[in-house]
């Protein structure tokens, strides 16, 4: 990649996102490269210098000069950059849902921009938190999950994996609940507060009087914001939600995601004794979705029956 035009720290690291970041500040030529790529990149990927440059309408040295600002070291790299970005989705930018869009495509730009927010989600996820927050929820003897509103579904379902966690889970849906249960937390109870604006005042409330209750506090949040500020362990998702009342709610699945990242690595620290009543938990539960727990368990109590 070319250092000049290295992406910012603040600047999308895909191919797409760049040049969208950057379509305003290109040349005039450089520009209507960028409106083909832009208009159709799975195509873009297929075509040589030549046939980039008369479906642009420019010079093939005008298309190695925008590849060089958009951040590449020449058409090559262009190419794989932008066959990358395309496996990850168009940038959110692109995905922009208006009431003309028919059903093909506006699944196609849900989907897009679904993928690109927990792509933007994942890069910048400080990981060295993240295992903090681990080992928090390894030490604890139960867990507490406060969330109101779509972050209070997200809480649900990590009360739902506690046979992942190995321990005894809750998540009150009344806040008035969740601060009585954050109020008799103890040194042994790990409290992992959700709200993507961070600034809910009851969950903020729960989280400090678990604090005075010496509990471990957790956040999942989507900027450093208030509750990353007041819990022990914050921990940032940044997903691409924004106001535009068609686009999907993405904080939810990011922070459905890095629950499942959470469950899954307490489990792999639980003894290998765990592991195994896991498996077989796994097993009984697939024979009760298909029916033949409830035969089993019959069968069983027949033969139990001691004959006459």
């Amino acid at each position: 990649m070319s250092q000049e035009t290295a992406p910012d720290a603040d600047e999308p690291r895909s191919m797409l996102g760049r040049i969208q970041a950057r379509k305003d500040r290109l040349r005039p030529a450089e520009a209507k490269v960028a409106n083909v790529v832009l208009a159709d990149p799975s195509s873009v990927i297929r075509m040589t210098l030549a046939e980039m440059a008369a479906a642009a309408s420019v010079s093939e040295p005008t298309i190695l000069r925008f590849a060089t600002a958009v951040g590449c070291d020449g058409f090559h790299e262009f190419r794989i950059e932008l066959a990358q970005s395309v496996a990850l989705g168009i940038p959110a930018t692109q995905s922009a849902i208006t009431v003309d869009d028919d059903v093909p495509t506006t699944v196609s730009k849900v989907f897009d921009y679904t993928i690109t927010s927990l792509d933007h989600a994942r890069r910048h996820l400080d990981t060295d938190r993240l295992a903090q927050a681990i080992d928090v929820l390894v030490d604890a003897r139960n867990i507490l999950f406060i969330g109101l509103g779509a972050s209070g579904i997200v809480a649900m379902d990590a009360e739902q994996k506690f046979p992942l966690f190995g321990k005894p889970c809750a998540a009150p849906v009344d806040y008035h609940q969740q601060f009585l249960a954050a109020s008799v937390a103890d040194e042994h109870t790990a409290v992992v507060a959700i709200s993507n604006i961070g600034r809910t005042a009851s969950v903020l409330d729960a989280v400090r009087m678990a604090r005075s209750r010496n509990a471990m506090t957790i956040g999942i949040t989507g900027s450093q914001n208030a509750l990353a500020e007041a819990v022990d362990v914050p921990l940032v998702v940044q997903s691409l939600d924004n106001t535009d009342i068609y686009t999907p709610t993405l904080s939810r699945l990011a922070q459905l995601v890095i629950v499942d990242v959470l469950a899954t690595s307490v489990m792999l620290r639980r003894p290998a004794a765990d592991m195994e009543h896991l498996r077989e938990m796994k097993r009984e539960l697939s024979r009760m979705r298909s029916g033949d727990f409830a035969a089993h368990e019959d069968a069983s109590a027949a033969d139990r029956v001691e004959p006459q």
